[in-house]
């Protein structure tokens, strides 16, 4: 399993965009061997490190990893995967893609914090993208935005740097933090279409098109996008997730928990771990399982206190419970972090993409009808 564990390794990380990667041969020659991080930094010339080890005990295999910086032989990040052999393939699988899915953030932060006198492209493109892993926040967009375009100032050509200034603005889109969403919009369709151009198969430029098209309500059309992006790297975390949204707003709600628990399996300490959760509860609410609801709500906010639907949501459930005032008191706390959104029912149909008539039809069942209940008026 050792062996295989390493090759799948090899190819997931050398998907990363910008990761140079020494192969599993040359990884090899150290195996068995004591050899300092610093000495091995110095003789393959890369920055950092991954090793670890297979344990084996009956049926059970325990997997140890851990990242160090070649330069301070530092330990930078360090995880435990524990399975059973029943099914070894799906095992490996699934250690490492997870690894794949941490290692991306932690280097990704590693070479953002590294300072720089003279900082270049990348190193904008680095920090920006750092920031977008970070919880969604309007100053954060700002800075992010920044960051992406002082990165295309340097390298105009730059198809990294495009796609994610595209990105950056339909996330801030889509996360209702910007006070000019028709002009993000626009320009990122632009930046969009000069990607695909010169090049069709760029993943990053997908997953930002099909982002465009959910904030267009264009569902239907953004579920190829995603699923481009996934044929393309199987451990891309939020296509899996926005997939499973996509299915939900088009109708097919069985698909939806499924795909956002792929996402929690593969990064379960993401930062937009909170969205998924509320999806989950959010099929359970729309499918009258209010006790279920009610427990991921409160998971959603054990992660992100201060988002607002969430609360609105959660004020919902207790509506249908009938706890008038668990209900009154988080619709309070709602309005009090977004005024505009929960002031009445019409204006939640306005503002947010309810899918299909089939999906709304669930809606004015449940979640309005628990509004409702908590103080919401109808207009």
């Amino acid at each position: 399993m050792e062996c295989g564990i390493t090759e799948d390794l090899t190819t997931d990380l050398s998907r990363l965009a910008g990761m140079f990667v020494i192969s599993r041969n040359t990884a090899f020659t150290y195996q068995g061997k004591r050899v300092e991080t610093k000495q091995i930094g110095g003789e393959l010339c890369v920055r950092y490190v991954l090793e670890g080890s297979v344990r084996r005990s009956g049926n059970q295999v325990r997997v140890n990893a851990q990242l160090i910086d070649a330069e301070t032989d530092a330990h930078l990040w360090a995880e435990r995967f524990v399975g059973d052999t029943s099914d070894p393939f799906a095992l490996q699988d699934e250690v490492t893609s997870r690894i794949a899915v941490a290692l991306n953030l932690e280097l990704i932060r590693a070479e953002a914090a590294r300072s720089s006198m003279h900082p270049d492209a990348l190193d904008y493109l680095l920090r920006g993208r750092a920031a977008y892993w970070r919880p969604p926040a309007r100053d954060n967009f700002v800075q992010m935005i920044k960051l992406f375009d002082q990165a295309l100032s340097l390298d105009e050509l730059s198809i990294e740097a495009q796609s994610w200034l595209a990105s950056a603005l339909v996330a801030r889109v889509l996360e209702r933090l910007t006070d000019t969403p028709a002009e993000d919009i626009k320009r990122a369709e632009g930046l969009i279409e000069r990607v695909l151009t010169v090049s069709p198969y760029c993943a990053l430029a997908h997953w930002a098109k099909g982002q465009v098209l959910r904030a267009q309500n264009r569902s239907q059309e953004a579920i190829p996008e995603f699923e481009t992006v996934i044929a393309s790297d199987r451990n891309w975390v939020l296509a899996f997730a926005t997939l499973g949204w996509c299915k939900f707003l088009t109708g097919s709600i069985e698909e939806t928990i499924p795909l956002q628990e792929q996402a929690i399996r593969l990064s379960p300490r993401d930062p937009y771990i909170g969205n998924w959760y509320r999806r989950i509860g959010l099929v359970h609410l729309l499918q009258s399982r209010v006790d279920e609801a009610i427990f991921w709500f409160k998971k959603v906010l054990s992660v992100n206190p201060g988002h607002p639907l969430s609360h609105g949501l959660l004020a919902s459930a207790y509506g249908l419970k009938g706890k008038t005032e668990d209900a009154a008191e988080e619709l309070a706390t709602a309005r009090r972090l977004n005024a505009n959104n929960l002031s009445s029912i019409a204006r939640l149909k306005g503002v947010f993409d309810l899918g299909v008539p089939k999906v709304r039809a669930l809606f004015e069942d449940t979640v309005f009808a628990g509004l409702r209940k908590a103080g919401v008026p109808e207009e």
